[in-house]
C-alpha cells in the first residue's frame, strides 16, 4: 500500500480547520472545522467527502488543541480515516509568517520551530495558534513527516526595491522590519490555475491576482514569481477590507495618540477590527453592502466606491510594475462571487486592454473562467482559490517518495 494522503491542518488561536486529500488525485477524503476550543460550548463540524456522506456536527467542551486533534482524528476514524492510518503520508500546516529566512515549504524539526517562535512578534495573532496546532500534531504522530507551508513564501521573490520601507536600514533590520506580504498560498495558486486557464505555462505568463476575502490582497506576479504584493509587514497594508483600513498615512496614528488620547491597543484595534467596510458603513458583507446600494444607501455606496478606487489604484500600480500584463486574476469570497465588485474595479480600464463581458461575469461557477470578451487585449478571470489543497501539493512534493506501508 502506497501513502498518499495529506492531512491539512490551520490552527488558530481558539479553532482548526482541515481537510484530508489523496494526493493520488488530489481528490478530498473529509474536511471539517473545530471552533471555540477552550469554551464549553466548541463545536466540530465534520464531513466525509469520500462517500458523499451528510456532515456531522458535535458540541460539548473541547478544552484545547491536543483535544481538538484527537477529536478530528475520531472522527476521521469513523470514516476509516484515521491518523493512525498507513496510507496517510504527511501532515501540512498552514504558518503564516515564515519572515526573510522561510522561502519554501519546510520540513518541521526543533530548529523550524524555534525560528518561527522567533517570528511570533511580527505575527503575534497567528505564530503562537499555528505553533500549537504543529506541536499537538507532532506529539500524536511523531513519526510522521510534519511540514510549514508559509503564507509569506510565495512573496519572498519580491526584490529589494518592492519589499523595503523607506526607514532607516539599521532600524528596519534590527527589527525585521520589511514588506513580507500574505496569502501567498493563494497567489502561487491562482496566478498559476490562471497560466493554465490560458493554455500558457507560468513562466511565460504575468498576472495580477486580486484575493478578495474578509481579509484582500493583490500582487504582481512575473513569469510565476511574486514583484510586488500590497500587504506589508502584517496583513493591515493594502486594499480596503472587511475590517481593516488598508493603506493609511502613518501620522494618522500619532494624531490619535496625541489628539485623540488613543493607546496603541485602542488604535491597533481600530485599524485592524472597526476601519474598512465595517468602519465606512456597518457592514463588512458584500452582499449585505450592495443590497444596501441596491437599495440607495449613500453610507454603503460610499464604503463601496472606496473599496473599488483602491482596488483600481493597485490595477494600475501593478499594471506599471509588470509592464505588460496578460491576465487580470479574480479570486477568494469577493473576487469568485461579487460580480459588481468585478465589473466597478475593471470598468474605465479599457485604454489598459481591459474590459468585462456583462454576461460572462454574471455567470456563476466553481471552475476557473475568462469574464472578458474574446477581442480584450488582457484576459480577466475568475479563479477560485484552493489553498488547502496548493498546501497538500507542496507537502507531498517535499515528501519525496511516497513511502511503503505495510
Amino acid at each position: 500500500m502506497t501513502s498518499s494522503r495529506v492531512l491539512v491542518l490551520n490552527s488558530g488561536s481558539s479553532s482548526v480547520k482541515y481537510q484530508l486529500l489523496d494526493m493520488n488525485d488530489s481528490s478530498r477524503l473529509a474536511a471539517g472545522l473545530v471552533e471555540r476550543i477552550g469554551e464549553e460550548t466548541s463545536r466540530l463540524r465534520h464531513t466525509p467527502l469520500h462517500t458523499g456522506g451528510e456532515s456531522r456536527e458535535w458540541t460539548g467542551p473541547i478544552a484545547d488543541h491536543d483535544a481538538a486533534l484527537k477529536a478530528v482524528s475520531a472522527e476521521l476514524a469513523k470514516d476509516g480515516l484515521g491518523l493512525d492510518s498507513p496510507e496517510l503520508a504527511a501532515i501540512g500546516h498552514r504558518v503564516v509568517h515564515g519572515g526573510k529566512h522561510f522561502t519554501q515549504p519546510t520540513v518541521i524539526d526543533d530548529s523550524v520551530l524555534a525560528e518561527i517562535e522567533r517570528l511570533i512578534p511580527v505575527a503575534p495573532l497567528h505564530n503562537p495558534a499555528n505553533l500549537t496546532g504543529i506541536r499537538t500534531a507532532r506529539a500524536l504522530r511523531p513519526d510522521l513527516p510534519q511540514v510549514a507551508v508559509f503564507d509569506t513564501a510565495f512573496h519572498t521573490t519580491m526584490p529589494e526595491s518592492a519589499a523595503r520601507y523607506a526607514i532607516d536600514v539599521e532600524t528596519a533590520d534590527r527589527h525585521r522590519i520589511r514588506r513580507y506580504g500574505f496569502h501567498g498560498t493563494s497567489h502561487a495558486y491562482v496566478s498559476r490555475a490562471t497560466a493554465e486557464l490560458l493554455g500558457k505555462d507560468p513562466s511565460e505568463v504575468n498576472v495580477i491576482v486580486l484575493h478578495l476575502g474578509n481579509g484582500a490582497s493583490a500582487s504582481a506576479v512575473r513569469g510565476g514569481r511574486c514583484v510586488d504584493t500590497s500587504m506589508g509587514l502584517t496583513p493591515l497594508e493594502g486594499l480596503v477590507m472587511g475590517t481593516r483600513s488598508g493603506d493609511l498615512d502613518p501620522a494618522v496614528i500619532f494624531h490619535l495618540t496625541r489628539v485623540g488620547g488613543m493607546s496603541t491597543d485602542e488604535i491597533d484595534t481600530l485599524l485592524n477590527k472597526k476601519s474598512g467596510l465595517i468602519g465606512l458603513c456597518g457592514d463588512n458583507d458584500m452582499r449585505e453592502i450592495r443590497r444596501r446600494v441596491d437599495e440607495g444607501d449613500e453610507q454603503a455606496q460610499l464604503a463601496f466606491d472606496i473599496y473599488i478606487h483602491r482596488l483600481k489604484k493597485y490595477i494600475g500600480a501593478y499594471y506599471a510594475v509588470l509592464g505588460t500584463v496578460d491576465a487580470v486574476a479574480f479570486t477568494a469570497g469577493v473576487g469568485e462571487n461579487a460580480a459588481a465588485v468585478r465589473q466597478a474595479a475593471i470598468a474605465g480600464l479599457e485604454g489598459l486592454g481591459l474590459a468585462v463581458d456583462d454576461e460572462l461575469n454574471a455567470v456563476r461557477g466553481d471552475r476557473p473562467r475568462l469574464i472578458s470578451p474574446g477581442t480584450a487585449r488582457v484576459a480577466v478571470a475568475v479563479v477560485p482559490t484552493d489553498e488547502e489543497l496548493e498546501i497538500a501539493t507542496q507537502t507531498y512534493a517535499l515528501v519525496g517518495k511516497p513511502r511503503k506501508s505495510n
